[in-house]
């Protein structure tokens, strides 16, 4: 279902809807630690650990739409956050992160 242009993303997304929201096109920002990216991440995902994002704004598109993930929906939700009150409207939350994704999207990806 396609969104009305000034329609407000939700600020939390499931990982059903993230991954369909990916194949459409939006951005998966993946805010782990670089070891945990290490253990296991989604392809075509981008990586910036969420202490690097507040110097990663100007890298970061405001003409797409951005999925935040992390472990569990914590350190993510956090970095949505941060980044609306920075002017980008186009952001969600992956509610569950990678953990979520791993058990209802790819099981194949190891959960740790």
């Amino acid at each position: 279902m396609l969104r009305a242009s000034t329609m407000a993303p939700p600020l939390e997304v499931d990982v059903t809807t993230a991954a369909q929201q990916l194949r459409e096109g939006a951005l998966l920002l993946d805010v782990r630690e670089p070891y945990e990216v290490a253990a296991c991440a989604i392809p075509g995902s981008r990586h910036i650990p969420m202490r690097q994002i507040p110097a990663s704004l100007p890298d970061l598109p405001q003409d797409r739409d951005i999925l935040v993930l992390c472990h569990h929906g914590g350190r993510s939700l956090r970095v949505m956050q941060f980044l609306r009150a920075n002017g980008f409207a186009r952001v969600s939350n992956v509610a569950g992160g990678i953990d979520a994704w791993a058990l209802q999207i790819d099981p194949a990806l190891p959960r740790y």
